[in-house]
């Protein structure tokens, strides 16, 4: 089984096969975690992020790093958990770790590091979000084994605390 981690630092600095974004529908770039890999990446993103025509929240779509110490940027839409239902906000936002995953497959990506998705200005909540993650991560990986390391990287103290108390 894969090594799964949880850090606190910068993604953008994270040396991974991918890194996964919180983007918006667009791709086109935002706040938090999704302008700061904009920023990192380089102008060659939005380019690259324009030709896929958005993404559907849930799904995951992939560029090249460009600037960053990761190959790869795996784009993936979080619901924003105001607009849903309790229950399909949580089911969208297990896809998102799930599709985000599938990428990994298909691009022989050993190593994925992803952020607190939805947690921001999005409002799902944190403990719950992170229930969501480490349970989709951990479901995926029983069944697929070409993952070496799974990191969750935290933004805040808060996070961290969150997903370190549930992995232990």
């Amino acid at each position: 089984m894969a090594e799964v981690i949880v850090i606190k630092t910068d993604i953008t600095e994270l040396r991974v096969d991918a890194i996964v974004n919180a983007a918006n529908n667009s791709l086109l770039g935002g706040g938090g975690v999704d302008g700061a890999i904009h920023r990192a990446a380089g102008s060659e993103l939005l380019t690259a992020c324009k030709a896929l025509n958005g993404c559907k929240t849930g799904a995951a779509k992939i560029t090249k790093g460009f600037n960053l110490p990761a190959k790869y940027i795996i784009h993936t839409v979080g619901p924003v958990y105001a607009n849903h239902s309790p229950k399909e906000a949580e089911r969208l936002l297990s896809s998102t770790y799930y599709n985000s995953l599938e990428l990994t497959l298909i691009n022989n990506i050993k190593t994925i590091a992803f952020p607190n998705i939805s947690t921001g200005v999005y409002g799902f909540p944190k403990n719950k979000a992170a229930e969501i993650a480490i349970k989709a991560v951990h479901a995926y990986l029983k069944n697929h084994h070409h993952i070496n390391k799974v990191v969750f990287c935290c933004f805040d103290d808060e996070n961290l605390h969150i997903y370190k108390n549930i992995i232990q």
